[in-house]
């Protein structure tokens, strides 16, 4: 059966590869990207990859939170229901640490947008639909106060690992409070150091195939092996579901964050 997908950060690295994987496959997609001649680009690959016009380009900058309400009311007014939705986009490195929304730009990227989206999407997934979280093997402790302000001195790989193990938090939260719902909501590590954007301006390497990443997200969006898996972080560098960081583990620290979470929106959105 084919499936209504939205991917976010479609444009390069492993959200490109997976809308490559997903289009041959001749699901309705919904590429999402920040640049809108590279969105358009990558729109009319997709097409021709596909033999069919069933692709859908939305440009936003996930830095902005206002751009997130825009583009989740675009979808919405275009689909009573989403099928999957791949909370890909992320960012290590950015050129200006405080977003306009004054918050650091990397949580907001890597955190709190692709919370808003899936907040907003949730009345449009029914009990079969999947919302596939980008998470990584670098997961730290969520210093509450650079989530709340944004601190220029905070080194970006340990924004990095804190915004991974954010996302993954608030996926369990949610999976437990949605578990009655049927639908999926799961946490998934692609492997690390993909040859990605990301990887190569982080650690300067080219990094390993793309499509190890795009086939485990492949695979986390369709495949009966997910079937089950809401609540559950898999870590593909092992190839198998596996504990995350313990703090993702606690229900009065994952409670904590999305409170945080839901606090700041309720001042900026």
């Amino acid at each position: 059966m084919k499936k209504t997908i939205l991917i976010t950060g479609a444009t390069d690295g492993i959200g490109l590869e997976t809308a490559k994987m997903l289009a041959a496959q001749g699901h309705h997609l919904l590429i999402h990207g920040r640049n809108s001649t590279k969105l358009s680009n990558v729109k009319q690959l997709l097409i021709e990859l596909s033999s069919a016009n069933n692709v859908e380009s939305y440009v936003a900058d996930l830095s902005v939170l206002s751009d997130v309400e825009l583009f989740s009311d675009a979808v919405i007014a275009k689909h009573k229901k989403i099928d999957v939705l791949i909370n890909n986009a992320g960012v290590s490195g950015v050129s200006q640490i405080t977003s306009v929304d004054n918050l650091d730009t990397r949580f907001v990227v890597n955190t709190l947008s692709p919370y808003l989206l899936t907040q907003r999407l949730l009345p449009f997934l029914d009990k079969s639909g999947r919302v596939v979280n980008l998470s990584s093997a670098a997961q730290s402790t969520v210093d509450f106060t650079a989530l709340i302000r944004p601190n220029e001195h905070v080194a970006d790989g340990q924004i990095y690992a804190q915004s991974k193990l954010a996302i993954t938090m608030w996926s369990f939260y949610l999976a437990d409070l949605l578990k009655d719902k049927g639908l999926v909501i799961v946490a998934v590590n692609p492997a690390s150091f993909l040859g990605s954007k990301l990887v190569k301006e982080a650690y300067g390497i080219d990094g390993n195939d793309l499509k190890i990443g795009a086939d485990i997200l492949c695979r986390a969006a369709l495949s009966e092996e997910f079937a089950n898996a809401s609540g559950q972080y898999f870590d593909n560098d092992s190839g198998q579901f596996s504990a995350p960081h313990s703090d993702a583990l606690n229900p009065a620290k994952n409670k904590r964050l999305v409170e945080t979470i839901d606090q700041i929106l309720s001042t900026k959105v």
